[in-house]
């Protein structure tokens, strides 16, 4: 079973969190990245992707399962999965949340 991947904005280090920086930072580490609103009420059910993947939050909530073991991202944080691994995300509260999804292009 996979264990979810998550990092956490750390501002000490990265500076003030915006999403330009936090896109510069996906992009750095080979992400191809796009941006997506989703509203409240959002949910995908467990699926799997043919590349290895990340998401971001800008802003509000995402929670993110994978097997047993869910977590709620927020602005600045992300989720790394690798390719082929099942996972459910929903937009949790009442907000629309800004994401940024990253792939790796060239699995």
């Amino acid at each position: 079973m996979t264990e979810l991947r998550i990092s956490r904005w750390a501002q000490a280090l990265e500076g003030e969190f915006d999403s330009d920086r936090l896109r510069a930072k996906l992009e750095a580490a080979g992400y191809s990245v796009c941006a997506y609103t989703y509203p409240p009420g959002t949910y995908f059910p467990a699926h799997t992707h043919a590349v290895g993947k990340c998401d971001a939050v800008v802003s509000e909530r995402f929670e993110i399962t994978c097997g047993a073991e869910s977590v709620i991202l927020e602005a600045g944080d992300t989720v790394f999965i690798p390719a082929g691994t099942e996972h459910a995300a929903e937009v949790v509260g009442d907000e629309a949340v800004i994401s940024l999804d990253g792939i790796v292009p060239d699995e």
